[in-house]
């Protein structure tokens, strides 16, 4: 069974960066749409930004357009979600996810099958 690992979580000061990683062993991301999710304490499950399985199509919420970018590195098997220009409210745990159809592009939780254990991102000064 598919199984996911992020890391890259930690504490950084307003307008810092972070990039988080999610890599699997033994089964290509390449083959599964990849989302990263997010949860602060009190709110809801958020689709922050995901990418199709042919990397093609890419979705970013409007919180985070223009600062964040996720990518795929195919050598690596790995998915970065790239976050610039940080701020308070990006305070959350983030998820990564697998979505086995893969294509179109989705930011609905439900679409996806395979979450990771979640990293602590912590934006503070």
């Amino acid at each position: 069974q598919l199984q996911l690992v992020e890391s890259g979580g930690g504490l950084v000061q307003p307008g810092g960066s972070l990039t988080l990683s999610c890599t699997a062993s033994g089964f290509p991301l390449d083959d599964y749409g990849i989302g990263w999710f997010r949860q602060a304490p009190g709110k809801e499950r958020e689709g922050v930004s995901c990418i199709s399985s042919s990397a093609g199509s890419t979705y970013y919420a409007d919180s985070v357009k223009g600062r964040f970018t996720i990518s795929r590195d195919h050598a690596e098997n790995t998915v970065y979600l790239q976050m610039n220009s940080l701020k308070p409210e990006d305070t959350a745990v983030y998820y990564c996810a697998a979505d086995p159809t893969g294509w179109p592009v989705t930011s609905s939780a439900y679409d996806y099958d395979y979450w990771g254990q979640g990293t602590q991102v912590t934006v503070s000064s």
